[in-house]
């Protein structure tokens, strides 16, 4: 069942410019390529806007919640990044959240620096040189001790181009499990790693997420009745596309 009412849904702390539909998959994949060439606007430049502006909505969910604030000694936050873009983004948020002095910042990657793929490995190289802890895990049970001391956790594992599922007994549905049973607030960049964007079905396992900062417009899945309990309150990201692109999508 779709869900129309949006109001319990995500109110934009982020001050969207546009108003726009909920986008597929494949949607979400069309405006990064017409970026790029109609534009001449890298992925990177809205990695960046992605990063920061979720790095913003996080921030205010902490002190909201009063895990933390600028009188208090800085949160621990513990970013989780997959293989790719969506990891990526988390590397950005990991570091503007780091530079606001709100919280002390380990990013935790999944996967080898040397198989990382299309802009994570220059995340991945900015973080070193800016001096944010990062490590890899190679155990569901690494992750377990980081997150004792966390605060917040952060979803960077997958995005909305992930299809299969992720299964308890391979590395990244451990993780998910980890994550989930952990019993901190989490929360996913773009969507919940493990959600197919375009259905909000979870075949496997999936991040539960308490807030979920998407990126351009909420996705087409967030409206399914059962979605809510993986999404949590939804927020969207202004990542910068001019208007020109966003009309076909607009209500």
């Amino acid at each position: 069942m779709i869900i129309d009412d949006r109001s319990d849904r995500r109110e934009t702390l982020e001050g969207s410019r546009y108003r726009l539909r909920p986008m597929t998959r494949e949607e979400v994949r069309a405006i990064d390529e017409l970026a790029l060439a109609e534009l001449g606007l890298p992925t990177m430049v809205l990695m960046e806007n992605a990063g920061r502006g979720a790095a913003r909505v996080l921030a205010w969910a902490m002190t909201e919640t009063g895990l933390a604030s600028y009188q208090s000694p800085p949160a621990s936050v513990v970013v989780v990044c997959g293989p790719g873009n969506n990891g990526g983004d988390g590397a950005v948020l990991a570091r503007h959240l780091e530079a606001s002095g709100l919280a002390k910042v380990k990013v935790v990657w999944i996967t080898p620096a040397g198989e990382l793929r299309g802009d994570a490995p220059a995340q991945h190289r900015i973080l070193q040189a800016s001096g944010v802890n990062q490590s890899r895990v190679f155990e569901p049970t690494e992750l377990e001790s980081i997150l004792e001391q966390a605060d917040w956790v952060v979803d960077g594992l997958f995005g909305t181009g992930l299809t299969r599922a992720l299964i308890p007994g391979d590395l990244p549905g451990d993780i998910v499990n980890v994550i989930n049973q952990s019993g901190k607030p989490v929360m996913a960049l773009d969507i919940p790693s493990g959600m197919d964007a375009n259905t909000g079905d979870v075949a496997g396992v999936a991040i539960k997420a308490r807030l979920t900062a998407t990126f351009v417009a909420p996705k087409v899945g967030f409206y399914l009745r059962q979605a809510i309990q993986w999404t949590g309150r939804v927020e969207i990201i202004d990542i910068g596309l001019p208007r020109q692109m966003l009309r076909r999508y607009e209500e």
